[in-house]
């Protein structure tokens, strides 16, 4: 038989993850995505509780930040149209009053430091090698926030100064987490404003910076998302639009890979049962007050029931309860 394609098959991971396993993702628009799945999946998780991050520097700032509690500094906060931002934080943190914003990061923190002091699992994304210095404090920032061009200076990150700013996260997760595992990930989505040729020379260095950190620290692993997508797939049908993110075939798909590595055989057994709740909550009948749906819904809520002392399905018990009332 001819193969038209190249597989990916990594190597299971020793140390699996189980579904009781708190977990937090951070990074680029990959921890969103893997960190949506896991949370429908029912997992112990935060996701990107600071919004998409994209270069190493500040996605290490921001974990440093939760695990210390460390508030951002004043001149990091700035006024745009009336409303206020920060430099380290996403767009999302917005306030007309820069006290308000104030009170929006520091509970952010504060939920992030109860998550992570639990974490045995911290999933971390990176984006891009390129990073925006600001002109006056020779800072790097998370977000320019579409402040002037003048106020910044682009560069590329060397492999050298990743894994510094990662050996000093390291060095604090060390001395107060029970971390057990970082997978760290390239993200597969291009950025293409750089051109596809310094998209690719970016790429290449968080790849390297990867394998070195890999190589030099027990409990960092690597997940190849960004390999599964340019090599495995390697096609644009597994694009969205835009030619920039992938699909949702290929979210899944690379959803599957990772669950085959990381995840104990009792959490599979959980997924294969829960993936089929899952699709008997979302359908929708053409006769919702028949005798055969009202026996469908009470199946499912029997299911439901049987998993509550696993997993809270409090939300899709209330949901089903009230989709039987209706049918009466």
């Amino acid at each position: 038989m001819n193969i038209f394609r190249t597989e990916i098959l990594p190597a299971p991971s020793d140390g699996k993850i189980s579904l009781s396993s708190p977990l937090l993702t951070i990074g680029s628009c990959f921890s969103d995505s893997i960190g949506n799945k896991l949370n429908e999946s029912k997992f112990n998780v935060l996701s990107n509780p600071f919004g998409t991050v994209y270069n190493p520097l500040s996605i290490h700032g921001l974990l440093e930040k939760a695990i210390e509690k460390i508030l951002p500094e004043k001149a990091s906060f700035l006024e745009r149209d009336g409303m206020f931002l920060n430099y380290h934080f996403h767009s999302k943190f917005i306030s007309t009053t820069e006290p308000d914003l104030a009170r929006q990061i520091k509970e952010s923190i504060d939920t992030s430091h109860a998550i992570v002091n639990k974490a045995k699992v911290l999933i971390i994304t990176y984006g891009t090698s390129y990073v925006f210095e600001r002109t006056d404090t020779k800072e790097v920032v998370a977000n320019c926030h579409k402040m002037p061009t003048s106020h910044f200076h682009k560069k590329i990150l060397s492999v050298e100064e990743i894994v510094s700013s990662f050996h000093q996260l390291h060095e604090i997760i060390i001395k107060q987490l029970a971390v057990e595992k970082i997978i760290l990930t390239v993200s597969p989505v291009r950025h293409i404003k750089d051109t596809l040729q310094l998209n690719s020379l970016s790429k290449s260095i968080l790849r390297i910076a990867c394998q070195q950190l890999v190589n030099q620290y027990p409990g960092v692993e690597y997940f190849p998302a960004y390999e599964i997508m340019m090599d495995d797939l390697r096609d644009y049908r597994f694009y969205k639009n835009d030619m920039i993110h992938p699909n949702e075939t290929a979210e899944d798909y690379i959803w599957e890979k990772f669950s085959d590595i990381y995840f104990d055989g009792p959490t599979i057994k959980f997924l294969n049962r829960w993936n089929e709740i899952r699709k008997a909550l979302a359908h929708r009948p053409f006769q919702s007050g028949s005798p055969a749906h009202k026996k469908f819904l009470t199946e499912t809520l029997a299911q439901l029931e049987a998993l509550k002392s696993v997993v809270n399905v409090e939300d899709e018990i209330n949901q089903i309860r009230i989709r039987l009332a209706s049918s009466t």
